[in-house]
C-alpha cells in the first residue's frame, strides 16, 4: 500500500512539473511503441473481417460438420434432389445433376481452402493482434510502473539527504538514507532488467514484421490455388453441358441465325418457313389478303412458341390461316441477318435501278448466285410458294407486287443510320425492294428451275410444285457457271428474251364434249356472220341500182341538165356504195376471226378425240401449225 502510495504521488508530481519524469527507453523504441499500436489495431480489423469471409463456422470442428453446413453443399444438394425429380430424360434434369455435382466438388475445396486460411493465416493474425502485441504493451506498462518506483525512491532520497546534513538529524539521518538508497538501487535494478526486456521483445517485433506480412502473401497464395483448383473443376465439366446441351433437338429457332439453326437441327430448309408453309399450301391458298392481313396478337404469339419448342397444331391453326402467315413473316424479321443477307444489299438495289426488263433479271440472278447455300435454299424455297401463291391471286387478291410489298422489308433490310429524311429514305427502299421481289416471283422458274418439294419432312400433305417452262432447254439453270449460262440455239424456234420466255405457257386440252360444244357454236357463228355479210353486199347494189334509176327520172321529169342529174346520183350511189363494201370488209374480218377460232376448235376437237381413242395426234399441218403458234403469242402473261 505504501509502494503504491509513493507510485501516485510520484505521478502526481510529474504531472503537475513538480518532479522530473524519468525516459528509460530510446527515440527508437518510443517510436516502436507508437507502431505496435497501430499495428495491433489494423490486424485486429483485419483479423475480424477475414474470419467474417469464411463460410464454415470456426473453430475445431470436425471437416464433414463444417462441409454440411456450407451453402454450396446445401445448394448441391438441392440440386441433385431436383434431377432426380425431373429425371434424366429432360435436359433440364441432365443439366441439375451435373451442376449439383460440381457445386459438390466446389464445396470440397472450399471447406479445404478454409482450413488453410485458418490455419496459416487467422490464426496467426490472431496470436499477433491478440497476444504478442498486448504482451508487449503489457511489459512498457510495467516498466513505466517501475519507472515511477524508481523515481520515487530517489526523491525520497535526495529529501532524506538534505535533511540529514543538519547537526542534529546526522545520526538518525544516516540509518535512513542508507535504507532509502537500498530501496532506489533496488528499484533501479528491476527497472533495467524489464526494460532490457521489452527492449529485447520490441526489437524482436520489428525484425519479424517480415513473417507478419508473410501471413498475407500466403493469403494470396491459398486464394490463388483455390481459384485454380476450382477453375479445372469447372472446366472439365463445361464439356459436358455443351455435349448434353447441342444433342438436345428442341431448340429455339425465332431470333436465332439461320445457320446456327440448320446446323443444330440438321435441316435445310428452317422449321417455321417450312412448317408455315406446307400449312399454308393445305389451307391458306385462297384466303383473301394472305400476309396482308394481321392476325390475332393471341394467337401469333402462342404459334411462334410452338414453333420455336419444334411443333404445330395442324388442326387448331388450319381456320387462320393468317396467323400461319404471320408467324412466317415474324420468322423472317426477327432474323439477326436477313434472309438476302446485307452483305448483297448494294447489288440486290443496283439490280433494283435498272431499267431494262432483261438486264434487271439477269443482274438479280447474279446476285441470287452470291447467297449463300443456306440463305440461297430457303430463299428458293420461299420464293417457290410465292409462285405457287401467285396461282390463286383472282381468289387471294396477292398478286406477285403485293406480296412483295408487305413480305419484302421481311426479306431484306439495311442497317444504315444515315441521317436525313428517314420517312422518305425508307419509301424509297421499299420501293427499290419491290422492285428486287416482284420480279423473282414473276419468273420463279426460270431463276430456280425444276421441281420443288415442299413437304421435305413428311409432315404435312403439299402439292408439288409445277414448273411450265421445264421443256424449254434454254433456260438456264441457277447452279450452272458463267460458261455453261449461255443460251443455245435452238434452230427450231426463234431464240426468246427473259421477259418473253416466260409468256408461253402449254395448252390444256379440254374435254370431248367441250371441244364438240365450241367447234358447233363456233361454225354457227361462222355461217351467220358470212350470211349477214352477203345479204348487206346484196342491199348495196340494190341501194345504188335504185339510186341511179331515180336520179334519172328526176332529171326528166323537171328538164334539169342530164349530167348533173346523173352526177348527183352517181356520188348518192358511190357513198352508199362505199357503204356497203364497208360493211363487207367488216363481215369478212369477223368471218376471218371466226375462221381461226373455228381452225381452234377443230385442234382442240380432234385433240380431244384422240385422247378419247387413246392414240397420238400429229400436227401436221401447217395451217394449224401456224394457228396454235399465233395463239401462243398472243395470250398474255
Amino acid at each position: 500500500m505504501k509502494k503504491q502510495f509513493n507510485r501516485m504521488r510520484q505521478l502526481a508530481n510529474q504531472t503537475v512539473g513538480r518532479a522530473e519524469k524519468t525516459e528509460v527507453l530510446s527515440d527508437d523504441l518510443l517510436q516502436v511503441g507508437k507502431r505496435l499500436d497501430l499495428v495491433k489495431q489494423v490486424t485486429h480489423s483485419t483479423h475480424k473481417k477475414l474470419a467474417a469471409c469464411l463460410q464454415g463456422q470456426q473453430g475445431a470442428e470436425e471437416r464433414e460438420k463444417k462441409s454440411k453446413k456450407l451453402p454450396l453443399t446445401i445448394l448441391a444438394q438441392c440440386m441433385v434432389e431436383g434431377a432426380a425429380v425431373l429425371g434424366d430424360d429432360s435436359l433440364l434434369g441432365k443439366m441439375l445433376n451435373l451442376c449439383g455435382e460440381t457445386e459438390e466438388k466446389l464445396a470440397q475445396e472450399l471447406i479445404q481452402f478454409e482450413f488453410q486460411i485458418e490455419k496459416d493465416v487467422v490464426e496467426p493474425l490472431y496470436e499477433l493482434a491478440e497476444v504478442d502485441i498486448p504482451n508487449i504493451q503489457k511489459q512498457r506498462k510495467h516498466l513505466a510502473k517501475l519507472v515511477l518506483d524508481m523515481d520515487s525512491a530517489r526523491t525520497r532520497f535526495h529529501q532524506s539527504s538534505k535533511s540529514s546534513s543538519h547537526p542534529s538529524n546526522l545520526q538518525a539521518g544516516g540509518a535512513k538514507g542508507e535504507a532509502l538508497r537500498e530501496e532506489m538501487e533496488e528499484a533501479a535494478n528491476r527497472m533495467e532488467i524489464c526494460r532490457d526486456q521489452l527492449s529485447a521483445d520490441m526489437y524482436n517485433f520489428v525484425a519479424k514484421e517480415i513473417d507478419y506480412a508473410n501471413y498475407f502473401q500466403t493469403l494470396i497464395e491459398i486464394q490463388a490455388e483455390y481459384h485454380r483448383k476450382s477453375l479445372e473443376i469447372l472446366q472439365s465439366v463445361l464439356p459436358t453441358i455443351k455435349a448434353h446441351q447441342e444433342a438436345w433437338v428442341e431448340k429455339p429457332s425465332y431470333g436465332k441465325a439461320l445457320e446456327e439453326h440448320l446446323t443444330i437441327s440438321s435441316r435445310e430448309i428452317a422449321f417455321p418457313i417450312e412448317a408455315c408453309v406446307t400449312m399454308l399450301l393445305e389451307c391458306g391458298m385462297q384466303e383473301e389478303g394472305l400476309f396482308r392481313v394481321a392476325p390475332s396478337a393471341s394467337k401469333l404469339k402462342k404459334l411462334k412458341a410452338s414453333l420455336d419448342c419444334g411443333v404445330m397444331d395442324v388442326q387448331e391453326y388450319s381456320a387462320d390461316p393468317h396467323a400461319i402467315a404471320g408467324a412466317l413473316k415474324s420468322y423472317l424479321r426477327e432474323l439477326p441477318e436477313p434472309l438476302m443477307t446485307s452483305e448483297l444489299y448494294e447489288d440486290w438495289i443496283q439490280a433494283s435501278n435498272i431499267q431494262d426488263m432483261d438486264k434487271r433479271l439477269q443482274a438479280l440472278l447474279a446476285a441470287c448466285e452470291k447467297l449463300p447455300t443456306d440463305n440461297f435454299n430457303n430463299f428458293r424455297y420461299l420464293i417457290k410458294f410465292l409462285a405457287k401463291l401467285g396461282d390463286y391471286q383472282d381468289s387471294n387478291k396477292m398478286t406477285p407486287g403485293n406480296m412483295a410489298i408487305v413480305l419484302g422489308p421481311n426479306l431484306l433490310w439495311t442497317h444504315s443510320n444515315e441521317s436525313g429524311n428517314m420517312t422518305e429514305m425508307m419509301t424509297t427502299v421499299s420501293l427499290q425492294i419491290v422492285g428486287i421481289i416482284e420480279p423473282i416471283i414473276q419468273h420463279s422458274d426460270w431463276f430456280f428451275p425444276g421441281d420443288i418439294e415442299f413437304n421435305l419432312t413428311g409432315c404435312y400433305g403439299s402439292p408439288v410444285h409445277t414448273n411450265h417452262n421445264s421443256n424449254y432447254s434454254s433456260m438456264p439453270s441457277p447452279d450452272m457457271d458463267q460458261s455453261e449460262r449461255k443460251l443455245p440455239h435452238d434452230h427450231g424456234r426463234r431464240p426468246l428474251s427473259v421477259a418473253t420466255d416466260n409468256m408461253i405457257c402449254s395448252i390444256h386440252p379440254p374435254s370431248f364434249s367441250h371441244s364438240l360444244s365450241l367447234f358447233l357454236s363456233l361454225l354457227s357463228v361462222y355461217v351467220s356472220l358470212f350470211t349477214l355479210s352477203v345479204s348487206l353486199f346484196t342491199l348495196s347494189v340494190s341501194l345504188f341500182t335504185l339510186c341511179l334509176s331515180v336520179s334519172l327520172s328526176l332529171s326528166v321529169s323537171l328538164s334539169l341538165s342530164v349530167s348533173l342529174s346523173l352526177s348527183v346520183s352517181l356520188s348518192l350511189s358511190v357513198s352508199l356504195f362505199t357503204l356497203s363494201v364497208s360493211l363487207f370488209t367488216l363481215c369478212f374480218s369477223l368471218h376471218s376471226l371466226s375462221l381461226c377460232f373455228f381452225t381452234l376448235s377443230l385442234y382442240l376437237f380432234l385433240s380431244s378425240l384422240s385422247l378419247s381413242l387413246s392414240f397420238p395426234l400429229s400436227l401436221t399441218s401447217p395451217f394449224l401449225s401456224l394457228s396454235l403458234s399465233s395463239h401462243a403469242a398472243s395470250k398474255p402473261t
